[in-house]
């Protein structure tokens, strides 16, 4: 599968331009966008927002940000400013899960859960 480049999700909105200032505030880039369809990246990696809502999909799509440092980017957001400007789901500190991960949970303003946890790094010998 070398020649595989990228795996880019569609994820869905409810009030595109809600969404589309909600991911930009959580430090994505825009590359691209038009009334159906914004290209979002950070470093080498992108996803796609939908102009598009299906309440099921979006109550089940769940995405992981894997960070460097998970407590440094979870202190740089601003949550109590950004639940009160896009009346998104209370976001959950991030802690150690069962799986062994510590994780932070945060729903965008139409309900996509998305995962950040950080990169295990190995130890050094």
């Amino acid at each position: 599968m070398e020649e595989v480049l990228a795996l880019r999700p569609f994820v869905p909105s409810k009030d595109y331009a809600a969404s589309k200032a909600f991911y930009a505030a959580l430090g994505f880039t825009e590359d691209y966008s038009d009334a159906s369809i914004t290209s979002f990246n950070a470093g080498a990696f992108s996803f796609f927002l939908q102009n598009l809502y299906v309440e099921q999909f979006a109550e089940n799509c769940m995405l992981q940000l894997v960070v460097r440092n998970l407590d440094a980017w979870w202190a740089a957001r601003e949550w109590e400013r950004l639940e009160a400007r896009f009346g998104m789901k209370t976001p959950i500190a991030p802690a150690r899960q069962a799986w062994g991960s510590r994780v932070g949970f945060v729903y965008d303003p139409c309900g996509v859960l998305w995962h950040v946890t950080e990169s295990a790094v190995p130890a050094e010998n």
